[in-house]
């Protein structure tokens, strides 16, 4: 690899994860694109990303959940059907642009949701539905594990939507969601096998101390409003470049 390219990986991947970590999520969507234009293959890019995940959401749960009154019922109900998908989704190869055109789509929930284009709901909509929670579950869980992402940029203008979470709880729920869900994503994409590029092994950990300070600074320090927007600016460049190419 280029000296030029580990170096613009190793300052972006750690500075996503610190970024996506202050707000509850697990950062995947920004891995994928930081891997995806850096020119990695999706075999390695999706398990890379999972593995980011599955550590900087941990970590990112363990430091919202002191903040809230954690909603351990409706978590439960969501991921009984989320893994199973998740781990289908994984099983899944998709071709290379196919791949990268999906991402760029994806990109653009986090998008609208930093920039307060899903409303927050005071009332709880269709709670009482039983099925409701199974199919959120099994339709964010599959898509997760087909692009090799947690499915929290999904779930949290969901939740907030439906008002079946307050501001804190999405965080944490969103949170430990990606982290089950990128597991059964891994294991679908890789089985038990690792990641063979020796570079990417490098690069994992200066990432998750990334996670690890800005799932601390976001939970317990500052406000995440400037976080937000910066976010928004860089994802809709990436999301703009991933769909034309």
């Amino acid at each position: 690899m280029e000296s030029e390219l580990f170096i613009y990986l190793i300052i972006l991947l750690p500075v996503a994860a610190f970024f996506y970590a202050s707000v509850g999520h697990g950062g995947a969507s920004s891995y994928l694109m930081i891997l995806a234009l850096a020119g990695f293959a999706p075999e390695e890019i999706r398990p890379t990303a999972l593995l980011l995940n599955m550590a900087v959401s941990f970590i990112a749960f363990m430091n919202h959940r002191r903040s809230c009154e954690f909603p351990q019922n409706l978590f439960l109900q969501l991921v009984i059907f989320s893994v199973p998908a998740a781990f289908l989704g994984g099983l899944v190869v998709v071709e290379s642009a196919i791949y990268k055109n999906i991402l760029g789509v994806l990109l653009l929930f986090p998008i609208l949701n930093f920039l307060g284009a899903f409303p927050k709901n005071d009332k709880i909509i269709l709670r009482d539905k039983i099925w409701v929670p199974p199919l959120i579950g099994i339709l964010i869980g599959f898509f997760s594990g087909l692009i090799g992402i947690g499915g929290g940029i999904i779930l949290s203008p969901v939740l907030l939507m439906l008002g079946w979470t307050n501001v804190r709880q999405t965080a944490a729920l969103s949170a430990i969601f990606i982290f089950v869900n990128s597991v059964a994503g891994y294991l679908g994409t890789t089985g038990f096998n690792l990641i063979d590029n020796q570079t990417l092994w490098i690069l994992i950990p200066p990432a998750i101390i990334g996670g690890i300070l800005g799932s601390y600074f976001g939970a317990l320090r500052f406000n995440v409003k400037f976080v937000k927007h910066l976010l928004t600016f860089v994802l809709a460049g990436a999301a703009i470049k991933l769909i034309l190419s």
